[in-house]
């Protein structure tokens, strides 16, 4: 089975689109076995109402590829989740690859790609090695910050038709054309969501971050298309994380199986 069908799969079982950005605060290096603890506490309390989890270099510089954050990796497949690595891919196809043959060795199930390199040198060894060990390709194709109309929303000339359009439209197109498992739109551009997901003609589901603290409203990004939600501080910040994440899984799933 697939990164996708996997991902689906758990979803529907759980009846979850939740997606935990498992990320927290600077420690220092001398504070990691604390670090690791407070994930697994997280982790162990809110597993009932998530189908993922997305780690971030919030933990992977602390805790090391291949020595704490294997832990974690553990937990998260003996709670029945799928793992995926912000890495946010962006340099030249060597390179490429070989982040991506470690951060798939290291167990992750999928992980995340900046379009901005293209293909050709760039992201297309990575689709190949995801495709060859059934893994997940995500593509950012518009972010959640403030600044994010800066690259992914800027005017570019399409080099196939010549005609101008935003950077995140073609991405969109990028992401059907190359295949991608998902992309990444920001749920604080509810408005984006909705116009990206009409490029992807429901082919491609979308994942949104910005939940909560940034300002991204659950109702209104799933109205405009978003399929799986990514939600970090709202759960790993709040004083009771497994309360959060079911208020927060159940007015999601409401709100997708509604149709809201």
């Amino acid at each position: 089975m697939g990164y996708r069908e996997k991902i689906e799969e758990i979803a529907k079982n759980k009846q979850t689109n939740i997606v935990l950005a498992l990320d927290f605060p600077f420690e220092r290096p001398e504070n990691r076995q604390f670090l690791i603890e407070r994930a697994e506490r997280v982790l162990d309390a809110v597993h009932p109402y998530i189908c993922a989890v997305k780690i971030n270099h919030h933990l992977i510089l602390p805790l090391g590829l291949f020595d704490g954050l294997q832990r974690l990796l553990r937990k998260t497949r003996e709670k029945g989740l799928v793992a995926i690595v912000d890495s946010k891919i962006n340099d030249i196809g060597e390179t490429n690859w070989v982040i991506a043959e470690y951060y798939f060795t290291a167990g992750f199930d999928a992980l995340i790609a900046n379009p901005f390199v293209g293909w050709e040198e760039g992201l297309k060894p990575v689709f190949e090695i995801a495709k060859k060990n059934q893994k997940g390709v995500l593509l950012l194709t518009y972010m959640s910050h403030k600044g994010a109309g800066e690259g992914y929303g800027q005017t570019v000339v399409d080099a196939e038709t010549g005609f101008n359009k935003p950077q995140y439209y073609l991405f969109a197109l990028k992401a059907l054309k190359w295949g991608a498992d998902g992309v990444v739109v920001g749920a604080t551009y509810p408005e984006k969501i909705k116009e990206i997901n009409e490029v992807l003609g429901g082919k491609i589901p979308i994942y949104s971050p910005g939940i909560g603290p940034q300002g991204g409203i659950i109702e209104a990004a799933l109205r405009a298309g978003a399929r799986f939600l990514i939600v970090g501080r709202a759960i790993t910040l709040a004083e009771n994380p497994a309360e959060s994440a079911e208020k927060i899984r159940n007015l999601a799933w409401q709100c997708l199986t509604a149709r809201c």
